[in-house]
């Protein structure tokens, strides 16, 4: 399988270089979930193109106090993990950017070579479907002494909902959820993981 796209969206495995799921294609329940992830480039690669290898999945901004993470993503991706950043405008404001701005932030401030996607909304009625089934199959609760809780309203801190940019999901080469990290959650730790 070749290179996953960089921020710039131009490299990738297309869906008939990739390996197969099962025999005749994907079963039904994996086809449920093969969500569509587009690229500013204007290209449209599916959940099951990363298939065969763990993958995380983050919801990134520019201008938060997690954005630093980039460092740590961008080790994690060099090392071997496929990660994908979801730019997202719907904490603080802090990713206003457009998406080519986005991209030459990522490139030009963290050497970020993993894929950026176009930005999505992680909550709310305009959420991405995929981002909905993440949180579906990992709610998230944040201990009782994490520091996101403080500034958390009540009625978003114990459900399932994206308490925050650089929230992470990590997948199985499957495509199965196995974890989900909060933004206090660094690339760090979740090396010890793999």
């Amino acid at each position: 399988m070749s290179e996953p796209e960089g921020p710039q969206g131009e490299r990738g495995a297309t869906r008939s270089d990739r390996p197969a799921l099962a025999p005749g294609g994907l079963s039904e329940e994996r086809e449920e979930r093969d969500f569509p992830i587009r690229f500013p480039s204007g290209k449209t690669k599916h959940l099951s193109d990363f298939a065969g290898a763990p993958v995380l999945l983050v919801n990134v901004a520019s201008k938060c106090g997690f954005t630093p993470q980039y460092a740590g993503l961008e080790k994690l991706h060099r090392d071997g993990l496929a990660v994908v950043g979801f730019p997202c405008n719907q904490f603080g404001d802090q990713e206003p950017g457009t998406d080519a701005e986005i991209a030459t932030f990522c490139s030009a401030t963290y050497d970020v070579t993993f894929p950026i996607t176009t930005k999505i909304e992680v909550n709310g009625p305009d959420a991405d479907p995929l981002w909905v089934w993440l949180r579906e199959q990992a709610p998230g609760e944040l201990a009782a002494d994490n520091p996101l809780r403080q500034h958390l309203p009540a009625d978003v801190v114990d459900t399932d909902q994206v308490k925050w940019n650089f929230t992470k999901f990590l997948l199985d080469g499957d495509g199965t959820v196995v974890r989900r990290y909060e933004p206090t959650d660094t690339p760090e730790s979740i090396a010890a993981d793999l």
